[in-house]
């Protein structure tokens, strides 16, 4: 199911900047009995993300009317909402008056087991780095050739997720995912201002481990800080929280702040879904 500027089509114009040269931004959002969930965190970023790459920014109205309108019917399903500055010749050159695309489209969520959220997960350091652009970093641009290279480094179903590095060896985040790892009983995960992405849930897991009296520190991470940390766990708005059980060859136990970092989300994920609901 498709909403192309609030019609029922899927035909986009072949000149829209998003299919000639990724510019644009884009969400991932959770729908759940017919409600989108976390929306306007997920409209905030998208807002931000306009700002940064000087899109006009939408009317929050309209996308909360066509993201509401499309969901209404699906029990539990992927809402994807694409935003491109719109058609403006063949150049890079942006249009005096940019006129933006909006897409949003409906798909079926993914079977990703519920042993993943309970017994953890195992994953790999990929091969492929992120470029450092302060410009683009924390924002859900279009252009993601980083990770599909990186994803492409394996089909291994042993593991679930990869971690990509900076050219400065810090650890970012996963291929689709914020990272987190918990040394000390402190809670550590990458910073995002030269590169990587900003995830909601990422946010959500920071304000509320700061809220519950959990030391959160934001910083440069490295590939031996990973390793030797206490506990690793990863965050998506699709995946929730999955904790790492294995790096490679290297086992980690689920500790006792990922879970109760688990619960807190669970608990507060419960109570957007009775406001939306």
């Amino acid at each position: 199911m498709y909403l192309l500027n609030g019609e029922q089509k899927q035909c986009i114009d072949f000149s829209d900047r998003g299919f000639q040269y990724g510019d644009g931004l884009f969400e991932t959002i959770e729908v759940l009995n017919g409600a989108p969930l976390f929306l306007d965190q997920h409209l905030q970023r998208l807002l931000g993300g306009c700002q940064r790459l000087f899109i006009p920014s939408p009317d929050t109205d309209i996308l909360l009317k066509e993201a509401r309108q499309l969901s209404a019917e699906s029990k539990h399903a992927v809402l994807k909402l694409i935003m491109t500055r719109g058609s403006g010749g063949r150049g890079y050159r942006q249009p005096d008056s940019p006129q933006p695309t909006r897409l949003f489209s409906l798909h079926p969520f993914p079977d990703y087991p519920e042993h993943f959220k309970q017994n953890g997960v195992a994953i790999r350091f990929c091969q492929h780095i992120l470029g450092i652009n302060p410009s683009l970093a924390g924002i859900k641009h279009m252009n993601r050739l980083e990770q599909i290279l990186a994803r492409a480094e394996w089909d291994d179903l042993a593991f679930q997720e990869g971690l990509m590095m900076n050219n400065h060896q810090h650890i970012i985040e996963g291929t689709m995912s914020n990272l987190f790892i918990v040394k000390n009983k402190t809670l550590y995960t990458p910073l995002v201002d030269q590169c990587g992405v900003a995830g909601i849930l990422r946010g959500i897991v920071i304000r509320l481990a700061k809220k519950n009296g959990i030391s959160v520190i934001e910083k440069n991470i490295l590939q031996t800080e990973v390793l030797a940390a206490d506990e690793v766990f990863l965050s998506n708005s699709i995946i929730g929280i999955w904790p790492v059980k294995k790096i490679e060859r290297q086992l980690f136990n689920i500790g006792l702040l990922t879970k109760k970092i688990q619960q807190l989300f669970l608990d507060f994920r419960q109570k957007e879904i009775e406001h939306v609901c």
